[in-house]
């Protein structure tokens, strides 16, 4: 009985090909997932329609996820897809990997990456480089410091000043 609401976004016409994927397969996930109903232009218009909106904002987000690039500084929640001796990988995005060298999984010395993390793990990992072949660098260390550092200023925050 709802009709259902329309949100429209722009995204890079050039990013048209990744929210679709190889015959269709990534746009078909989102609306199974979902169940909004998705709609692109040549333009780069992308429509989402849905009457409930947690699917419509769960569409919009997976779609961000595939379109948008990669922020330097930002932190990103990601999962752990391979593992060498010298870091870790882990995919931020859907097809965006990037290396958490063995030196930025914590504050301590670490001697074998899997004493940290394994395969299938989501950790938080803030983005501190993309070099010039897009490769990206990221770091669990400082995402945990920013993390902590955000939460001790929240905690803080409308203390009313000294006693």
């Amino acid at each position: 009985p709802w009709a259902p609401r329309i949100e429209t976004i722009q995204i890079n016409p050039d990013k048209i090909r990744d929210v679709i994927g190889p015959g269709g397969k990534m746009i078909r996930k989102i609306v199974e997932e979902t169940g909004a109903q998705i709609d692109i232009e040549d333009d780069g218009r992308v429509s989402i329609a849905s009457a409930n909106a947690a699917a419509r904002e769960q569409a919009l987000a997976m779609i961000r996820d595939l379109t948008d690039d990669v922020e330097i500084g930002k932190i990103y929640k990601g999962r752990v897809a391979r593992l060498m001796g010298f870091g870790a990988f882990v995919e931020i995005a859907p097809k965006k990997e990037g290396l958490v060298r063995i030196g930025q999984l914590a504050e301590h010395r670490v001697e074998k990456v899997e004493d940290v993390v394994n395969i299938g793990d989501e950790i938080m990992v803030k983005v501190i480089e993309v070099d010039d072949r897009g490769r990206i660098n990221l770091s669990r260390k400082e995402a945990i410091r920013d993390l902590a550092k955000q939460q001790s200023e929240t905690a803080n925050a409308g203390s009313g000043g000294p006693a």
